[in-house]
């Protein structure tokens, strides 16, 4: 709990710098400094939902990620697995002519089998998460750009009514136009899902004790190599719905570029949001408060007029000093247990 209001209360220190810096220039100079902060382009209704609609489309894959955290393990492959997914979907919409029902099965088929094949390899074969992952970072995007030709794959004018699900947003009387994004909703139903499944399931406790520690899981009863695989399928699940949102949101996927970096925005997002890399710790709550801090952050830097190329220094940087913190808070807590337990 001390996490989570601890990365929300940075989330608000954050809002409210961004907000200053992207104060009306010209009312502040006129010594108007309420109004200069009202008219804040951070605070614009359009600003805001698109905020939204990022924290979003980026929280579903957070969240995915995080249970692989739990475990002690770790995804590399989720931009790829985005990429993949992102253009395989109107590849075979708009090139082959497939059904939508049957599109949208392929891709869910497809990110599931691979969520499966990574708990295999790492279960069974004993190979690292960080080289199976790796291999598949590179693995998808290399079938992306060898199916489609290397060329991009869009909707066009059609399925707009599909785009809604990525685009669409719903309508707040009172507040001027301003409305929720429909991926806001998306999230948040993905998110009271894994909430549950994490802390009211007794598979829940499973992979957190899995993640504390994985030998006294395994003499516990409990079957560890089922827990990691389904993380893994988890992982893969929210990556291929977050390829489908995201290729929905921009209408059309470079299979060269296509969710690039992806995976650390999710990674930051987790470990921001109280997931430690080592394992056996983490909350759905805290993942999606990081995720927010991230693209808070991303449109500090777009707003304060800031050079859009340090946003990954940034992203390196928030990851550090999240690994840092977290390492520090259980060495001081060490130490104050040591010393109870001397007194």
């Amino acid at each position: 709990m001390k996490k989570i209001l601890g990365i929300f209360t940075l989330l608000v220190v954050v809002c409210i710098a961004t907000t200053w810096l992207a104060r009306d220039k010209e009312l502040w100079e006129a010594n108007d400094y309420i109004e200069s902060i009202k008219a804040s382009s951070f605070l614009k209704p359009y600003n805001i939902e698109n905020l939204i609609r990022r924290t979003a489309l980026f929280g579903v894959i957070s969240i995915g990620v995080a249970f692989v955290i739990i475990t002690g393990g770790i995804d590399l492959s989720i931009g790829s697995l985005i990429c993949l997914v992102g253009c395989g979907l109107p590849w075979l919409l708009t090139t082959k002519g497939v059904s939508l029902p049957v599109a949208i099965s392929a891709m869910g088929i497809v990110s599931l089998a691979i969520g499966l094949s990574h708990g295999w390899l790492i279960t069974q074969l004993r190979l690292q998460p960080f080289v199976v992952t790796l291999c598949g970072l590179l693995l998808y995007r290399g079938l992306a750009r060898g199916f489609t030709g290397d060329q991009t794959q869009g909707f066009g004018t059609g399925f707009q009514s599909l785009r809604w699900l990525a685009t669409g947003k719903l309508a707040v009387p009172g507040l001027g136009g301003f409305g929720i994004p429909v991926p806001c909703i998306i999230l948040l139903v993905v998110a009271v899902a894994a909430a549950i499944f994490l802390n009211k399931t007794i598979y829940g406790r499973y992979l957190l004790a899995l993640g504390r520690n994985e030998q006294a899981a395994r003499y516990s009863g409990i079957n560890t190599n089922a827990m990691i695989i389904v993380a893994y399928v988890i992982c893969a699940a929210t990556a291929g719905l977050g390829g489908i949102l995201f290729v929905l949101d921009v209408n059309s996927a470079q299979p060269v570029d296509f969710g690039n970096f992806y995976e650390l925005y999710a990674v930051a997002a987790a470990v921001l949001g109280g997931c430690s890399l080592r394992g056996g710790e983490g909350s759905i709550v805290g993942v999606v408060i990081g995720t927010a801090l991230m693209q808070v952050l991303r449109n500090m830097i777009n707003l304060a007029g800031l050079p859009t190329h340090i946003e990954f220094a940034v992203i390196g940087g928030v990851i550090l000093v999240g690994v840092s913190a977290d390492e520090l808070v259980k060495l001081y807590a060490a130490r104050k247990r040591a010393a109870a337990a001397n007194v």
